[in-house]
């Protein structure tokens, strides 16, 4: 596993070292000892697993309160635009978005610490996500910032939106931000 540079601290993103021949590939997508390396040291606890469509933007996702949780995102099956912004009050990239292709192909993974914000915008026809969470699902610590935040900007693929009611509804960072439990640690 390889560690490719982040433009927002905190983030990581991995490169597996994918084995390839005739038949398939192989590649490993995780060694915790590996992780630790590259100073990711959550003790994952849950794994989800999304069907999506091309175009379905799920997001902008995270988990404040009591359980927030970090996430380690792969995309299984086709393509998704992955997006991270930051939500951690004094941070020099707060409010800033970084985006990643992550695809079947490459097998590019994406850490998402504590303080960011998730989503995801499916390009290929169909995708499959598969993540690891640091904290269990809690319904009352769910939170969400609007995908569209014009103040965010976040440059997503040129593809129709296909978005829930509720991520359609979500506050704008500015209407939230005073609230956040999260601050910048140097």
């Amino acid at each position: 596993m390889k560690r490719i540079p982040s433009a927002l601290p905190g983030v990581v993103v991995i490169e597996p070292a994918v084995h390839g021949d005739a038949r398939g590939f192989f590649m490993e997508t995780y060694r915790e000892s590996e992780l630790a390396a590259m100073g990711i040291a959550d003790r994952f606890v849950q794994d989800n697993h999304s069907r999506s469509s091309r175009g379905v933007i799920r997001g902008m996702h995270f988990q404040a309160g009591d359980h927030p949780q970090a996430k380690l995102i792969r995309c299984a099956r086709g393509s998704i635009l992955d997006v991270t912004v930051d939500l951690r009050r004094g941070s020099p990239t707060f409010g800033k978005w970084e985006a990643w292709t992550l695809d079947d192909e490459r097998g590019l993974q994406l850490y998402c610490p504590v303080g960011f914000a998730h989503g995801f915008q499916v390009l290929s026809g169909t995708a499959d996500v598969v993540y690891r969470c640091s904290d269990y699902y809690a319904p009352d610590d769910e939170r969400s910032i609007a995908f569209d935040d014009p103040a965010i900007g976040i440059d997503w693929a040129d593809i129709p939106p296909v978005v829930s009611d509720r991520d359609r509804a979500a506050p704008r960072l500015a209407e939230i931000a005073d609230a956040l439990p999260f601050a910048w640690e140097a």
